[in-house]
Order: structure tokens, then sequence, then C-alpha cells
């Protein structure tokens, strides 16, 4: 099942502004350690799908996965070889908007090497530039 809102207020939004520091959601609250990304930018719902599967795959589905973001920003798209104008496309995907310094996904109950090995694959799956947080050191 995809990540996606079950109801929105409005059907489309605006680009908005990517740029910035996460003042919250910046630390590991949930989990011992984190994933936590270095740049700004988007994750569409099916990356971050991707790398909690990878995730919980490599821990061989043991411990707990917390995601921290929820992407509930539609995107629209208007068709190929369509002219200019008639209006806005409809939404292609959603996204997650994220600072620089957010936690993205936690985990916990797992030894911090196979954390580390799966929060490493689990950041090729992203297009952000991501490192490797644990609990005391974020």
């Amino acid at each position: 099942m995809p990540l996606i809102p079950k109801r929105v207020k409005y059907r489309k939004a605006h680009r908005g502004r990517r740029d910035g520091i996460a003042t919250r959601g910046s630390t590991v609250a949930f989990g011992e350690f984190g994933l936590q990304v270095l740049e700004n930018g988007w994750i569409t719902h099916t990356q971050l799908e991707a790398a909690r599967v990878a995730l919980s795959r490599h821990s061989h589905r043991g411990g707990k996965v917390y995601l921290r973001i929820f992407p509930d920003k539609p995107v629209s798209k208007k068709p190929a070889e369509t002219r200019m104008g008639k209006g806005k496309g409809d939404i292609a995907f959603w996204v997650a908007v994220v600072r620089r310094g957010k936690i993205l996904m936690e985990m916990e109950g797992v030894p911090e090497p196979l954390a580390k090995a799966a929060f490493r694959l689990a950041s090729s799956k992203l297009p952000l530039k991501t490192q490797f947080v644990a609990r005391g050191a974020a």
C-alpha cells in the first residue's frame, strides 16, 4: 500500500521552497539509531517505501523501524507533448519535503553494525545525502 494521504484539504499544491534547516525532528527520539538527511529536497512516496523495505529486509525483520516523515505534498505533471495552458496537470506523485538535519527513519532492537549496514542500504534508495546517527550523538 503506497504512502499517500487518505484525504487532503486542497487537491493541488504550489511547489514551495526547499531551503532552510530542520528545527524540529532533528534528534533521534523513538529508536536507538537514525538516518539524518544532509541536504534539502523532496523524497517521493516510492523512494521512501523502497528505503523502508530495504531497512526491514536487511535487519531480517528484527527490531522496530520508525518512519519520521510522511509524503503529504502532491506534485502535478502535465502529460508529454501537451501544449501550454489548459490548467495545472494531474497529480503524478506525493513527496515529503525534507530540510537538512531532519531524521528520516529510526531503528531499535538491533546491534549497531547491523543498523549501520541497513541504513547504508536504505540511503542508497534515497536521492539525498544522509548520515548514520546514534541516540546520544545526534
